[in-house]
């Protein structure tokens, strides 16, 4: 009776450091998702409240950094928008999502700061 005990425990022991292993990884999936559905909802700083929660947990999250980057630019906090997609960049360099949101990022930057010059240059005329 004794030794079933001790496998019984030994299992119960197995499991709880199996799930403490797993809890981050499922904290950082719903706090993705629940920054995704705050996002679908244009709750931008709930969502960008969540995709930092995520990074806390997974710092390298490439797609933490991503989502932040396509929040922060919806806010028009262009700024945080470059620093959070040159992270996303770094971490995820090969995702294909990433480097298309980038791109697309740098040439309305380009493009917005084309207009502001243009506007500059009227108004001195």
């Amino acid at each position: 009776m004794k030794k079933k005990q001790q496998s019984l425990f030994l299992v119960f022991i197995s499991m709880v450091l199996f799930l403490s292993g797993c809890a981050p990884v499922m904290r950082t999936n719903s706090q993705m998702q629940f920054g995704i559905k705050a996002a679908q909802k244009e709750l931008w700083n709930e969502a960008i409240f969540r995709w930092e929660k995520v990074l806390e947990i997974k710092p390298e999250s490439g797609a933490a950094y991503n989502n932040l980057a396509v929040a922060y630019e919806k806010k028009g906090e262009w700024d945080k928008a470059e620093k959070a997609y040159e992270a996303a960049m770094k971490f995820a360099p090969k995702n294909k999502y990433i480097q298309l949101n980038y791109e697309k990022f740098k040439t309305r930057n380009e493009s917005q700061d084309k207009k502001e010059s243009e506007k500059k240059n009227n108004e001195k005329k």
